[in-house]
């Protein structure tokens, strides 16, 4: 026996449990997921979107802003974690180095993305407060690697904290990249410790030009620590998940915007 179609409710209690995890979805993946037709998700979407709990986007479906998205603490789970969409951020990124450029390179998975798309590159010199993203480039020898030092944050395998914005300080950025648990045009770029806005700030400080690398999941997280308005920073790198209008208030803000495409 096949069992009983869900009531809406359940639906749209499924909905908000898989956006959960994965950040944003789209039609088809719920439609797969629930058995449903696209008409049944979008009903059920416009019902959770009424009450204040998503928010549509191009194609698909996320969490409302304030609505925090839970992220898988090991770094595996996390780097697996909406991957075409980092690799196109990452691609698109490594378009912005050029040869004997010094840069800085946040912690986080989509800045991990980016190492192996810079292989092609001469003369570069890479700062990393990111463990991860320092042993991956150990396949890249022919990059100057320095690693920040500085307190170990366990969770993301980052060195954080006032002894990494130390180290920072001493360097001229030509292009830093920059990671955020959240961002939105209400509370631009944001992150969950005072330690990671530390150095954040001191980087922006240092670079040329600062680039926001983030996918459309985490826009409209809000995370504890404001780190700066949108305004403040040079450019976005992001996915093709963003409405039109969103592009452009960001734009209207004197932001460089790059809406990464599908690899």
């Amino acid at each position: 026996m096949s069992p009983a179609p869900l009531i809406p409710e359940q639906r749209q209690q499924k909905i908000t449990s898989a956006l959960q995890q994965s950040g944003a979805l789209s039609i088809r993946d719920l439609s797969q997921q629930l058995k449903v037709s696209h008409m049944t998700i979008r009903r059920d979407i416009a019902a959770l979107e009424e009450s204040g709990q998503v928010v549509s986007i191009k194609g698909g479906v996320k969490l409302a802003e304030g609505i925090s998205t839970p992220v898988p603490l090991d770094r595996a789970s996390r780097l697996a974690l909406e991957l075409p969409r980092k690799n196109a951020i990452a691609q698109a990124a490594a378009e912005k180095v050029h040869d004997g450029m010094t840069i800085f390179i946040d912690a986080g998975t989509t800045l991990q993305a980016l190492v192996p798309f810079l292989e092609a590159r001469q003369g570069l010199t890479v700062m990393t407060n990111d463990l991860f993203v320092a042993t991956t480039l150990f396949n890249y020898p022919h990059i100057h690697t320095v690693q920040t030092g500085g307190t170990v944050d366990p969770e993301i395998g980052a060195c954080q904290g006032h002894l990494a914005a130390r180290s920072v300080e001493v360097f001229n950025f030509d292009l830093a990249f920059i990671s955020s648990s959240g961002w939105s045009l209400n509370r631009g770029i944001t992150a969950p410790a005072e330690e990671k806005r530390v150095v954040k700030r001191k980087v922006m400080e240092v670079s040329t030009t600062s680039i926001l690398l983030a996918d459309t999941t985490k826009y409209g997280v809000i995370s504890m620590v404001s780190i700066c308005p949108l305004s403040e920073i040079d450019g976005i790198i992001t996915d093709w998940g963003l409405e039109e209008q969103t592009i452009k208030r960001i734009r209207d803000l004197g932001v460089d915007l790059t809406i990464a495409q599908q690899l």
